[in-house]
């Protein structure tokens, strides 16, 4: 899952990208409001984290110049404690959830999680499709109910895969969710890491749709 932090505060800009990286995220980050409207406007992200005191252009701009643009990426606001004011204005500007600092970085993750469940119609934790479970709090993942080893890059993909199993997902597509802007986006490093995973979980996982992309098998796809 690919991920916007906007944060000035550079320790809890680490902070952030420390503990989201830790539980299976992309994370890219900026720091101020200009910045953060234009990456949410020309690039595609699953979630944005998003504070308001930002300097250039304040968080709550940024929020309602995304959602009158037409962008609908979940977004996690963060605010001061006790500025319950400013909670209502996010919401009402189309914020999907809010956080009070200071907080604690694992009540973040598992928000984060929640959004983009709600966000693609998933309300259980636990995602199964077909004889592949994956568990994104202990990220952890098990085929026909064995626990599988994988790496973070092989997870993140498995999860895109997950989230979005009612269709066949492009190359170009997951390539952007897995490297983000890295020069790393090309072809055959998906086709490389998909094949280490078909070994590592078995045959009927995993589905090609030639010229089209792959998918996760056991469903309708």
């Amino acid at each position: 899952m690919r991920v916007l932090a906007v944060e000035d505060d550079p320790r809890i800009a680490a902070d952030l990208t420390s503990a989201l990286s830790r539980a299976g995220f992309l994370v890219e980050t900026c720091a101020d409001g200009e910045e953060a409207w234009f990456r949410g406007d020309t690039e595609s992200y699953d979630l944005i984290v998003l504070d308001l005191g930002l300097p250039k252009l304040d968080g709550l701009t940024v929020l309602k110049r995304w959602r009158a643009g037409g962008c609908e990426v979940p977004v996690l606001v963060l605010t001061a404690r006790g500025a319950w004011s400013e909670r209502v204005e996010g919401i009402d500007a189309g914020a999907d959830d809010y956080l009070p600092k200071p907080f604690r970085m694992e009540e973040l993750v598992a928000r984060a999680r929640a959004l983009i469940r709600r966000s693609a119609g998933r309300g259980n934790p636990v995602q199964v499709q077909g004889k592949l479970s994956l568990d994104p709090a202990r990220m952890e993942v098990s085929v026909s109910g064995k626990p599988v080893s994988v790496s973070a890059l092989e997870y993140r993909l498995l999860s895109y895969l997950m989230l979005h199993r009612d269709r066949v997902l492009p190359v170009g597509e997951l390539l952007e969710h897995l490297y983000g802007d890295e020069d790393s986006r090309e072809a055959n490093a998906l086709e490389a890491l998909v094949a280490r995973l078909r070994r590592k979980l078995g045959p009927g996982v995993i589905g090609t749709r030639r010229g089209f992309g792959y998918f996760l098998e056991g469903g309708g796809s």
